[in-house]
């Protein structure tokens, strides 16, 4: 006889029971630096799977440790009760760079707790993430109503390239009837959020070359053209004055369904006193809906010991941002198609791709997704969700929702506007943390429950279709 599914009170009870083991092993996962960049010491990364493996294993999962050429990932699977549904967890347990020290307040490796907020590299974005999901299974322990599968993911920071491997080789095992993805974000602190949406990306390398080589300033300047005065003025083209995308061809939106405050905009950008936003529009399909073009970096000599001559050649890493339903390949057309038109003074030019990524949207509607909102709604006593854009980019999302599309996939996290992931002093709000822990048990239990409905709905059908 299956076991009943554990009621909102007792799995209140239970997160907040093992709320402070779940911290202490988070704070044990922060103090491993599993970054993927090349150039790191990667036996770190080994250390960050096994440690992820044994919570795994601690949770009563068949665990593995996998790889696809490249860093270490972790899979540990339960089967489900009968006539159970499957959910997929996923995280990802490597982290950033730390970038400049100087700018940390605290060790980025050390865990340190500052005003309700645990600071470390990895605390928010995602190692809390991972240990979400070890909340919840613990939460139920032998109980748990439904089968899961946990995959975390070892350079999803370095751009997920064995992922797709990864996942064509253990599709079977993966596959399930819901996906959590938790390395998105919620709304505010205090109110969840359904990520509904993600930008695609296509970075590439635009270089223009006028010469042969450098020469005297003085004696070609106001004939012959300098090559970082023409890749200014070629980069100058892709937005107009308003700072709207002007490449032609590239799809938008003006969908978003909420805005940001100005205030609290610019208080998270840190934009400087007088510095304005720019683009038109809601500042939410600004940043969810429509393309950008930013550029990341420009090769020329730098200003200290720069020689009096005109250069031959500079580069620019251009990072564009594509619109939801935009396809990457039709977007580097465009790009490269704008350039070719916009070069000025007959420079020659190349444009080279880096990589590119699919943006996302996700049918949110459906009995699965109505599970995660009332969980949501629970846990925040009573807040109702945000369906929310993301102005990042997930491309493995377009990847999961290609290999199981009738799966339900929720995408959430434990991010809120302060955590600043990827940057100095990244944090985890430590209550609305356990508010997210407490969402996915709630939503174990819905999923169990929804799915239990079905089944019976569809014996009552089947009796009285039987009779008739």
């Amino acid at each position: 006889m299956t076991a009943p599914i554990l009621s909102e009170s007792e799995l209140r009870a239970a997160i907040e029971r093992e709320m402070p083991g779940v911290r202490a092993d988070l704070e044990r996962l922060i103090r491993i630096p599993g970054i993927a960049f090349d150039g790191f010491d990667f036996s770190h990364v080994e250390r960050s799977a096994e440690a992820v493996a044994e919570l795994l294993r601690g949770c009563g999962l068949e665990v593995s440790i996998v790889r696809n050429g490249g860093q270490p990932a972790v899979i540990g699977h339960r089967a489900a009760p009968a006539g159970a549904p499957t959910v997929l967890l996923y995280a990802h347990h490597d982290v950033q760079p730390v970038g400049d020290l100087s700018l940390w307040k605290s060790e980025p490796f050390e865990p340190v707790e500052r005003d309700g907020r645990l600071y470390g590299r990895g605390a928010a974005d995602d190692k809390a993430g991972v240990m979400a999901h070890v909340a919840a299974l613990r939460a139920f322990g032998d109980a748990l109503p439904v089968g899961v599968v946990v995959f975390v993911e070892g350079e999803e920071e370095f751009g997920s390239e064995s992922l797709g491997g990864l996942l064509e080789q253990h599709k079977e095992t993966l596959r399930s009837d819901v996906i959590v993805i938790a390395d998105s974000g919620n709304w505010d602190i205090g109110v969840p959020a359904v990520t509904t949406s993600l930008r695609g990306l296509v970075n590439c390398f635009v270089e223009v070359r006028v010469l042969e080589a450098a020469v005297h300033s003085g004696m070609f300047g106001g004939a012959v053209p300098d090559a970082l005065t023409t890749l200014s003025r070629l980069i100058a083209t892709f937005h107009d004055a308003a700072g709207d995308v002007v490449i032609d061809g590239l799809a938008r939106q003006n969908t978003a369904a909420v805005d940001y405050p100005e205030d609290r905009l610019r208080e998270e950008a840190g934009m400087l006193d007088g510095v304005t936003f720019i683009g038109t529009g809601r500042l939410t399909d600004r940043i969810w809906n429509q393309p950008t073009v930013s550029i990341l970096g420009i090769d020329a000599p730098p200003t200290a010991g720069a020689p009096n001559a005109l250069i031959p050649s500079a580069k620019a890493k251009v990072s564009v941002r594509l619109a939801p339903g935009e396809d990457p390949k039709r977007a580097y057309a465009a790009i490269v198609a704008h350039v070719e038109k916009h070069t000025p003074w007959g420079a020659q030019v190349s444009v080279v791709l880096e990589s590119d990524g699919a943006p996302c949207e996700i049918d949110t509607s459906g009995p699965m997704f109505a599970a995660g909102r009332s969980a949501f709604r629970a846990a925040w006593d009573g807040v109702e969700p945000v369906d929310m854009g993301v102005g990042g980019s997930i491309p493995f999302i377009a990847t999961f929702q290609e290999m199981f599309p009738q799966a339900a996939i929720l995408v959430t996290g434990v991010e809120d506007p302060n955590s600043k992931a990827h940057g100095p002093n990244e944090s985890l709000h430590l209550a609305e943390f356990q508010r997210v822990c407490l969402a996915e048990a709630l939503l174990f239990a819905n999923v169990a429950e929804v799915a239990a409905g079905a089944a019976g709905a569809a014996g009552s059908v089947g009796s009285a279709g039987s009779v008739g």
